[in-house]
């Protein structure tokens, strides 16, 4: 398969991954696609479930590159015994809060290979928020991946404040929505204030995706 048509089967479950970042995976050594005489790549299906195995990880655990690319090697040399597949009810599990995540600046440099200067920058402008005493959340790291990947264009993080400041303003805007909930001591309540957060954020997302496709079909003259 070429890179696009990876990238096709990747996106179905990993929306975010982008032909830079399988490059990236690659460089690291987490895949070893195959090269044509005339130099593009080629993949294998074991190649895809390596790239699924990884970003797997990445997106569940949180773990660094260099941790995942040791439990590869060990599952090469010692592939795992058969074992009898686990019965899950599909539509009950609920998504995970990873808002507790306690990620070490070290770690989050690995994972989006920035340096401290850059990751210095973005905390001073208000991108990225480290929590005392001096962990990252998984959200932050997110939000590193996507900056790095914008900034691959040309953009400058000066350029991002705005994201930071619209961010802000639908803060605002839902924590009002959210507050007659939030203060309420039953759980119940609680419960729904966290399901109405995550379908606010989701509508938001769809808005702002909606919104931008609308404005560049347009400069783009489609």
């Amino acid at each position: 398969m070429s890179i696009g048509e990876v990238l096709a089967h990747l996106r179905t479950e990993f929306p975010d991954t982008t032909i830079s970042k399988l490059r990236f995976l690659e460089a690291e050594g987490l895949v070893d696609p195959q090269r044509t005489a005339s130099g593009y790549r080629k993949y294998s299906w074991n190649d895809v479930a390596r790239l699924r195995f990884v970003l797997t990880a990445q997106r569940d655990q949180y773990l660094p590159l260099r941790v995942i690319r040791e439990q590869l090697d060990r599952m090469e040399k010692e592939p795992p015994a058969p074992q009898r597949p686990t019965l899950v009810a599909v539509g009950t599990q609920q998504p995970r809060d990873l808002s507790d995540s306690r990620i070490p600046k070290a770690d989050l440099l690995e994972r989006t290979g920035v340096d401290e200067a850059v990751l210095a920058e973005l905390e001073q402008t208000g991108l990225v928020v480290a929590r005392p005493p001096g962990w990252y959340d998984a959200d932050q790291v997110i939000i590193v991946e996507a900056v790095v990947g914008l900034t691959r264009f040309g953009l400058e993080v000066r350029h991002l404040r705005a994201f930071r400041n619209a961010a802000d303003r639908e803060v605002g805007l839902f924590t009002q929505l959210l507050a007659p909930l939030a203060r309420q001591h039953d759980p119940a309540a609680r419960a729904r204030a966290a399901d109405t957060a995550r379908e606010l954020q989701a509508l938001s997302q769809r808005l702002h995706a909606a919104l931008v496709r609308s404005g560049l079909r347009g400069e783009l003259g489609r």
